[in-house]
């Protein structure tokens, strides 16, 4: 079926090509400056349908940004729809692209199995999705995405887990904001709960509880966490914006000094956030690795390579240390 999908989209490339060299020759003919304008239009090879959870997270609109950059190199379009945290939405985005004939989707799914329906969608009409920094987990769809590229969330969530037992001297009872619909965040907690176990811990979590990975969310539920649970002295929030949410919920509590914060994206703000001591560690993603990975990955495998089904990058630490000796902290990049 990989073949198959391969030899539809080159057809789309070729009918494209033919179209643009025709209309490149009737504005040459009508002598209206065509030699620029059919040049131009016959370098453009086609477009890619773009869908994330949410474009005002600075983490997926810098990859939206990359992705535009690189794919332009190889005369590709890039449209970048935000999901808004809504599965509906993103499917109906992703049936627009199929309708509209789109090269290929590059999909950062907002519900890990929702997304299946679009993915099935697509590849019915011989459209290749690659997916980064979150999978998609429908039993039926994730065999179908051609590639996936994103960190390696258990890993990262065992670098927090680490974090929290430096922080809290291995002690204390500490809540979990967290995003049970997304795969990518799932691990994060997983591998956080393992660093906890492997450590012989006695470290308890009492709740865990989404904040929708927002910064409103983050405060919402840290607000009634604190609430049910006034003696917490630790907090692991999946992403930055939740856990900075979760950091002004906590100051306005007046327990700031009580209750250590470790996040996970190591975004500027995240990154600020450390500096700052809001946070205690913001175990860190490289986004430009994974939207200039993405973009190769499609490219590899219209040139026939064989493309890794998954590739997973490692995060690391990023503590008050890193962020006093990091000159690119408070830039818009990562």
């Amino acid at each position: 079926m990989k073949e198959k999908e391969r030899r539809t989209l080159l057809g789309r490339r070729f009918v494209l090509t033919a179209m643009s060299a025709a209309l490149g020759l009737g504005l040459v003919g009508c002598g209206s400056g065509g030699d620029s304008a059919g040049s131009a239009d016959s370098e453009k090879k086609g477009r890619i349908g773009m869908t994330c959870m949410d474009l005002t997270n600075p983490f997926f609109k810098l990859i939206a940004n990359v992705m535009t950059e690189e794919a332009a190199k190889h005369g590709y379009e890039v449209v970048a729809l935000s999901g808004e945290l809504d599965p509906a939405k993103q499917n109906s985005q992703l049936a627009d692209f199929v309708a509209q004939g789109y090269d290929a989707i590059f999909l950062n799914p907002v519900d890990s199995k929702a997304a299946g329906q679009g993915v099935k969608t697509a590849h019915a009409s011989g459209i290749p999705v690659f997916t980064f920094d979150i999978q998609v987990s429908d039993d039926e769809a994730k065999d179908l995405v051609v590639s996936h590229l994103g960190s390696d969330n258990f890993q990262g969530g065992v670098l927090a887990g680490e974090s929290m037992i430096e922080a809290l001297g291995n002690k204390g009872k500490i809540a979990v904001v967290s995003l049970p619909e997304v795969s990518s965040c799932i691990l994060r907690v997983e591998g956080f709960q393992k660093a906890l176990k492997d450590a012989g811990s006695p470290i308890e979590i009492v709740t865990e509880l989404s904040g929708k990975g927002s910064r409103d969310g983050g405060y919402a539920v840290t607000t009634d966490i604190l609430q049910a649970h006034p003696d917490i002295s630790g907090i692991f929030a999946i992403n930055d914006p939740s856990a900075l949410g979760a950091h002004a919920a906590v100051v306005k509590a007046g327990k700031e000094k009580q209750i250590s914060i470790v996040a996970f994206d190591a975004s500027p703000a995240g990154k600020q956030g450390v500096f700052e001591k809001k946070l205690y560690d913001t175990p860190q993603q490289f986004p430009r690795k994974m939207a200039t990975g993405t973009v190769q990955a499609f490219v590899d495998y219209l040139d026939g390579k064989d493309v890794p089904k998954k590739t997973l990058i490692p995060c690391s630490h990023y503590r008050h240390a890193d962020s006093v000796n990091d000159e690119s902290r408070e830039k818009e990049q990562w």
